[in-house]
């Protein structure tokens, strides 16, 4: 099996960022629970409050399927209308070089210790 990860932008309408991103908060919750879900991530763009990002990544394409069909996804996919402005920007990604964790720990000291 081979994690997958998703990333969604999706812009709030006019007046309803901060309900939008309350509304993506309950489904980062609900979707960390499930089996497969390794992080459910919420952003907001530092320059765009009402542009919102989930980072998502999944153990296996199985299990991000598995998500597509949970009640409360389909739940969030049913109100989106109301508070969403145009379709969500989804992308499915797949690693091509993962990161070694050890090296990866030691860049991200270094980069930390020059800030």
């Amino acid at each position: 099996m081979k994690k997958v990860t998703n990333l969604a932008f999706i812009r709030a309408q006019a007046g309803r960022s901060a309900e939008l991103g309350e509304r993506l908060r309950r489904l980062a919750a609900r979707s960390r629970r499930e089996p497969g879900c390794r992080s459910y991530d919420l952003h907001r763009a530092d320059d765009d409050a009402d542009l919102w990002m989930l980072y998502e990544t999944w153990h296996s394409a199985a299990d991000r399927q598995a998500h597509y069909a949970s009640a409360h996804l389909r739940a969030f996919i049913a109100e989106a209308p109301f508070l969403v402005e145009g379709p969500l920007d989804l992308r499915g990604f797949t690693p091509s070089l993962p990161l070694d964790r050890v090296r990866g720990r030691r860049l991200l000291s270094g980069l930390a210790a020059r800030h």
